[in-house]
């Protein structure tokens, strides 16, 4: 799927979306782009999860990043705006043409420095990190629908669980491949893989597929 935006009213589009998230985190891929902030607009609201359920978890999972990040992916068209101060803050920083150049030097310094206050007081992006899991059953019996939903289960606060595929290993044994969203200072790795490992029924061991910063 090569369009960057999605008639929310075109059920075709919408199936067409909903089969590409079904095996990955973002609309490229795993790193989120300048695609997801731009079908993210177009869609405008939630979809119906019972009919589209991977662009509805898609959707919920691009919502709880700020709009700053998303507009951070979508390049330096964005990052022009943000940047300029008179667009975030209003100010005008070089005072009326009727001051004397004393008195516009005096007020764009003070001027200035609120402005470097106000924004030295705003805190930073949430650092997240996307991460894919190998999760390897005992043997064939288990069913990985099972392993799945146990996984899913897992809810921590800064934890959004996203796609998944069963991937066939040898013997008729099959692994499941989930991928997530962290926030760093929330959640780590080691603590989902306790999580996960804890499964002692239905889990042999679990493995760090890839490991991304977002």
């Amino acid at each position: 799927m090569t369009a960057s935006t999605v008639n929310p009213s075109n059920a075709a589009e919408l199936k067409t979306l909903n089969e590409q998230l079904a095996h990955v985190a973002y609309a490229d891929g795993f790193q989120p782009t300048a695609k997801d902030a731009s079908l993210f607009t177009s869609l405008k609201s939630n979809v119906a999860a019972s009919t589209y359920p991977h662009v509805a978890r898609w959707y919920t999972h691009i919502a709880s990043f700020t709009e700053a990040e998303r507009k951070q992916w979508a390049g330096a068209a964005a990052a022009s705006t943000s940047a300029a101060p008179a667009a975030d803050d209003d100010f005008d920083l070089f005072g009326s043409d009727e001051e004397d150049d004393e008195e516009k030097q005096r007020l764009t310094e003070e001027r200035l420095k609120a402005y470097a206050e106000k924004k030295s007081k705003k805190p930073g992006p949430i650092a997240k990190s996307n991460i894919i899991y190998d999760v390897k059953p005992w043997d064939d019996t288990i069913n990985t629908d099972d392993i799945e939903k146990a996984v899913r289960g897992i809810e921590m606060d800064g934890l959004v669980w996203g796609a998944a595929k069963k991937v066939p290993v040898a013997f008729g044994i099959i692994k499941l491949q989930i991928c997530c969203v962290v926030e760093d200072e929330k959640v780590s790795s080691d603590a989902l893989e306790e999580a996960i490992t804890g499964f002692e029924d239905l889990v042999q061991s679990v493995d760090v597929v890839a490991f991304n910063k977002v």
